[in-house]
């Protein structure tokens, strides 16, 4: 008897995965933190089934093929140790789905978990009180658009520009602007973070630039090592890019405009070297690794 004998039911296939991966020492952290929630995902994506909940779905008998292409993805997750995105080509931000491979980095910004739960907004902080007066909105650094497409459901009327730097990326970013039919107010433009604009101005700025330090980057596990580079690596402190957005943003911005900017650990290095009012946000699994700062208060 074979594994692909043994194991007949969807529960069968996840306490299996849960145990080889648990067995390999895999790593996390590419929108699932623990085995048995990756596993999970992966299952369910590669059949094709709801991706919130397995449970209805644990004592489904599976079929011969099924079964088999189950196994061969969680022995490829076990041996080539890429994200479970990666192997499905697919990955989620509060239930949204967007196409990822190896041209972008896994989407799991927490700038997408503040803007679907409305926290910038009047029933949040107020830091943008009229969603629907938000005409135009930039996302830098935008990889597979995921948060450039985020942003025009959260703001009805915006109009968005999404700036990045790789090609390659772009193509992926264009096969999702096409998934959720936005073409006509998500632009993509290939360039520097404010090169292409030609001086246009926004009303709201959001960006997710690389923020890891070199020494980090070097230290990778697989999982981590397999995204591309430069979506993650940005100098000594890990904030290069952090540092051209702040000094260029306000140039960039409307009157009373603001720029919601992700840079994970770095906050106390951030407040070395600036004396600015940043506000920090919290999201269920973050803690002050996102920050606003409106117009007004911006350098230059």
């Amino acid at each position: 008897m074979t594994a692909l004998d043994d194991l007949l039911t969807l529960r069968d296939l996840l306490r299996y995965a849960v145990s080889r991966f648990n067995a390999a020492g895999l790593s996390f952290g590419h929108g699932t933190t623990n085995a048995l929630d990756e596993a999970a995902f992966l299952l369910l994506e590669a059949l094709k089934l709801p991706v919130d909940d397995i449970n209805p779905w644990l004592d489904a008998h599976l079929t011969r093929d099924e079964r088999a292409c189950l196994l061969d993805l969680i022995e490829a997750r076990v041996t080539t140790r890429k994200p479970a995105p990666y192997l499905v080509g697919r990955a989620y931000i509060h239930g949204l789905g967007f196409r990822v491979d190896e041209r972008v980095i896994v989407p799991r910004s927490y700038i997408g978990e503040l803007l679907m739960r409305g926290v910038l907004e009047s029933e949040g902080l107020g830091l943008v009180p009229e969603p629907e007066a938000v005409g135009r909105v930039l996302d830098l650094c935008t990889g597979s658009a995921c948060l450039a497409i985020i942003a025009a459901g959260r703001f009805p009327n915006a109009e968005v520009d999404a700036v990045e730097l790789s090609p390659d990326a772009l193509d992926v970013a264009r096969l999702n602007v096409a998934d959720y039919d936005l073409g006509d107010r998500v632009h993509l433009l290939q360039g520097d973070l404010f090169a292409p604009l030609d001086g246009q101005r926004y009303d709201l700025i959001i960006a997710n630039p690389p923020y890891v330090t070199a020494e980090e980057v070097a230290a990778f596990p697989p999982e981590y090592a397999s995204e591309p580079q430069m979506a993650h690596i940005a100098g000594a402190d890990g904030l290069d890019l952090v540092h051209r957005i702040l000094a260029q943003a306000r140039n960039h911005l409307n009157p009373g405009g603001g720029l919601l900017c992700e840079v994970g650990t770095g906050r106390e290095a951030l407040e070395a070297v600036y004396d600015l009012p940043f506000t920090w946000l919290d999201t269920e699994e973050s803690e002050a690794e996102v920050f606003w700062i409106g117009e007004a208060d911006l350098p230059g």
